[in-house]
């Protein structure tokens, strides 16, 4: 068998796999694996010729006019990888080649705000970081932007909440407590030839998430409505919103706004850095976003806002200040420079003057 073929089989018998994933593996492998490993056979795979293999793909990316992100090139390698230990498990092969593959390390972008300066910067030209949220007065800017839009009740909830594109698209009404303020997440509504359902990312993406009494009055408005419906964020006769509609309005409404542009998920990225701003603590942001890990929450999800910044660094200098009054009997003494006629003269100064 060769490379290709059990690719192919390989991606044909995961069954566990989300639609999107599934699309984004079989392109990686159609495109770069098969034309460099595909002809040839599983048991002549060696450590040597898989790393050749990545070596030249890295070279041909360095003349690429959209040169692929170390990110991606180590996606592509965790695919082969994947489907290699499915072929040691069939007895094809007796250990894994791309184990061993050395790749220049990937590091995830991180969000920043969305500064005056940034902004600036971009209005100029055109410059703008691969991952960036607004700030709150931005974010107020766009909700009262699109406040009479048909979509303005699921935006305020991802702007506010963090919920993910399938998860905000996919909330049913069963799922909304309006006397509790509540709303669970236990569903993502997805692309698959169409639309489908499908549970969330992960297990701790399964949550309940409190709602602010702003947004608890807008869903029971919304709720007024449609007495009858089944989806809380619906069109024509009931149906859910496509999750690509909704990206897609969202792109076209914020250069409607005059806004820095962000993505539909960074929505969640500002979600989280808000709350923080607000006073949050970094668990209850976590639970918010419904990540397993608080690691992930802090390494991930935490840009600081200016404010945020500012309001640290005051309180830094405000400690030492205070620090400095408590303690008087710790004294500096400072030379006054020479009068006239007269000799140096020094007095007492106490930290802080």
């Amino acid at each position: 068998m060769t490379v290709g073929q059990w690719l192919d089989v390989w991606l044909a018998t995961r069954n566990t796999l989300r639609p999107s994933t599934r699309r984004l593996y079989g392109q990686l492998i159609r495109d770069y694996l098969q034309p460099q490993l595909g002809g040839l056979t599983v048991s002549e795979l060696s450590i040597g010729k898989v790393q050749a293999a990545f070596t030249a793909l890295l070279r041909a990316n360095e003349v690429r006019s959209r040169p692929l992100s170390p990110t991606t090139v180590q996606r592509i390698r965790e695919v082969l990888r994947a489907a290699l230990n499915g072929a040691v498990r069939r007895g094809l092969i007796t250990s894994n080649p791309a184990r061993w593959v050395e790749l220049p390390s990937a590091r995830r972008p991180r969000a920043v705000v969305w500064t005056d300066g940034r902004v600036e910067l971009w209005r100029r030209t055109g410059e703008h970081p691969p991952v960036a949220v607004w700030t709150a007065e931005q974010t107020a800017r766009f909700l009262e932007h699109v406040r009479d839009h048909p979509l303005y009740p699921l935006y305020h909830v991802a702007a506010l909440l963090g919920l993910r594109r399938g998860e905000v698209v996919g909330l049913r009404w069963c799922d909304v407590d309006l006397a509790n303020r509540t709303v669970s997440v236990v569903r993502q509504l997805v692309e698959r030839d169409g639309r489908g359902v499908c549970l969330p990312k992960t297990d701790a993406s399964c949550r309940t998430i409190a709602l602010d009494r702003g947004t608890t009055s807008l869903l029971r408005r919304l709720a007024r409505r449609d007495p009858d419906g089944d989806w809380v964020f619906s069109h024509d006769q009931g149906r859910p919103w496509s999750p690509s509609y909704v990206s897609h309005t969202f792109r076209r409404l914020v250069g409607e706004a005059d806004l820095p542009p962000i993505r539909f998920h960074d929505l969640r990225h500002g979600a989280a850095t808000l709350s923080l701003a607000a006073g949050n603590e970094l668990r209850v942001v976590q639970a918010l976003l419904g990540h397993s890990s608080i690691v992930l929450t802090a390494d991930t999800y935490t840009s600081v806002l200016p404010c945020l910044a500012q309001q640290a660094a005051d309180a830094t200098a405000a400690l030492v200040r205070r620090a400095g009054y408590q303690r008087g009997a710790k004294i500096n003494q400072v030379v006054v420079p020479r009068q006239r006629g007269g000799s140096p003269r020094a007095r007492l100064v106490a930290v802080g003057d």
